[in-house]
């Protein structure tokens, strides 16, 4: 893969002249990125470490004797914790990914690229493998020789090794997406016999493989050609947004000197052009050329800059987070937090404020139970042994709560009409769906030939107070 973007060569002839070859795309070059210590990378590992304990460590969660986090497809609700999402409910899950755009699109505004940065999936698994290849081949200097040395036994083991960690962890990932959605402890079970259903061995080697291609070989490349988020984000920045930067002004003009020298009386910025920051960069660019669209946010630049800044007894800060509009001093990088006041921070995050609020309130004020009428459409109308028109109608209570609930059926809109369920009773488990039969009889006085509107009350003998009515017709002759 790491010729995966091949020089495509185009011949240019000009009058008989000598022919030219242009280059449209640049041939990777494989990028080692250099070990780096500081806040920052404290703060990635922090992310990294939490975002997998949480992916990994939810479907392990038992809830009132069943998984905590479960999407039953089969059964066409989702579990989490003890809340239950039924196909009702799918506004919520709008709102979910509204919430999700809007506080994208509000953090990117605030401090760009801090998502792509500590929690994006591909950074975190990316991560996750050069840890593996540190730890299987050695620091950035024994890598490079490492590739460059001919194939031997010692350098087949340590790939092998490395390979192998890499392909375990990805098929594990893959393994617990399937988790999600069947029941992660019987998987396990399953494992000695492999008794997988088909749907659940593809996404396990699908999700796996994908995650051993972007993580493994494709690296910097799914963020720098593949990932939307980097083609748009400029859209989101203004001269007011936390970014990496360099500070050009302190820093040029750059060169080497011995530790101690006075950059000043050398002509020298405080930049001594050791390359570092470009060495740890997982994307491989220079920030030093000002902000790139390939740059993640990572901040390892700064780990290492500030490093270097203590070695040679500087003052940190050569790269920073700062503004473009501090950077040029129009304002004291102190003055930062009170930008958060700028109309498209305000925009976004009113909306972000609205949308949860309003889901928040309506998770809250939710009956917990749902009600579907559907007319029997195979007798419409027939006449009883007392003369009266009778409708049939099939009533599917979904029970919402984690507790069993009991419910009665009554029928308003008709003077004397009346509901005769098959019990007087309807008896509803935990997260279950009951569907009753109810036969509906009037007085054909009143229920005249045509369709008569009708009020089907379902009210709780749990709790009286709740009660839910759901309008129908009643079909008279």
């Amino acid at each position: 893969m790491s010729d995966s973007l091949k020089k495509i060569p185009i011949k240019v002839e000009n009058s008989g002249q000598d022919t030219a070859t242009v280059s449209l795309y640049e041939a990777q070059k494989k990028i080692y990125p250099r070990a780096v210590k500081g806040v920052f990378n404290n703060l990635r590992i922090l992310f990294v470490v939490g975002t997998q304990l949480l992916y990994l460590g939810l479907p392990w969660l038992q809830w009132n004797g069943r998984q905590a986090v479960f999407f039953d497809m089969v059964g066409r609700k989702f579990y989490l914790f003890g809340l239950t999402i039924w196909p009702q409910d799918f506004v919520y899950l709008a709102a979910l990914l509204m919430c999700c755009a809007f506080g994208l699109f509000t953090w990117t505004t605030i401090a760009g690229r801090l998502w792509c940065g500590y929690s994006c999936p591909q950074t975190v698994y990316t991560e996750i493998m050069l840890w593996i290849e540190q730890w299987v081949e050695g620091d950035r200097g024994k890598r490079m020789k490492l590739d460059a040395a001919p194939m031997s036994l010692a350098k087949f083991r340590l790939k092998f090794t490395k390979h192998f960690i890499m392909l375990a962890f990805s098929l594990w990932t893959g393994f617990t997406l399937v988790g999600y959605f069947t029941p992660i402890r019987s998987l396990v079970a399953a494992i000695p016999s492999f008794g997988y259903g088909p749907w659940e061995t593809f996404w396990m080697f699908f999700y796996g493989g994908f995650t051993y291609l972007f993580a493994v070989f494709m690296r910097e490349q799914v963020c720098k050609y593949m990932c939307p988020y980097a083609r748009f984000q400029s859209v989101m920045f203004d001269a007011d947004t936390l970014i990496i930067s360099y500070d050009e002004a302190r820093g040029e003009p750059r060169g080497s000197r011995k530790k101690g020298a006075d950059p000043k009386e050398q002509g020298l910025g405080d930049c001594i052009n050791c390359s570092i920051c470009v060495q740890v960069c997982p994307v491989g660019i220079d920030i030093r050329n000002g902000l790139q669209y390939e740059c993640i946010g990572c901040a390892a630049c700064i780990d290492a800059c500030d490093d270097v800044m203590d070695k040679m007894s500087y003052p940190r800060g050569l790269i920073r987070y700062t503004t473009e509009n501090a950077l040029e001093g129009k304002y004291p990088e102190k003055a930062i937090p009170s930008r958060l006041k700028r109309p498209r921070v305000v925009l976004y995050s009113l909306v972000l404020l609205i949308i949860f609020t309003a889901a928040i309130t309506s998770l809250a004020l939710r009956k917990p139970f749902k009600v579907d009428i559907i007319r029997d459409r195979a007798s419409l109308v027939r006449e009883t042994d007392e003369g009266w028109l009778e409708n049939t109608y099939i009533v599917k209570i979904i029970n919402t709560t984690e507790q069993s609930q009991r419910f009665r059926i009554t029928a308003e809109g008709l003077p004397g009409i009346r509901a005769k369920a098959e019990k007087p009773e309807i008896r509803v488990d935990a997260t279950q769906t009951e569907a009753v039969t109810v036969h509906v009889e009037a007085d054909p006085q009143y229920a005249t030939k045509g369709s008569h509107p009708i009020r089907f009350a379902i009210q709780s003998i749990n709790n009286p107070s709740l009660r839910v009515e759901e309008k129908s017709s009643f079909i008279g002759e």
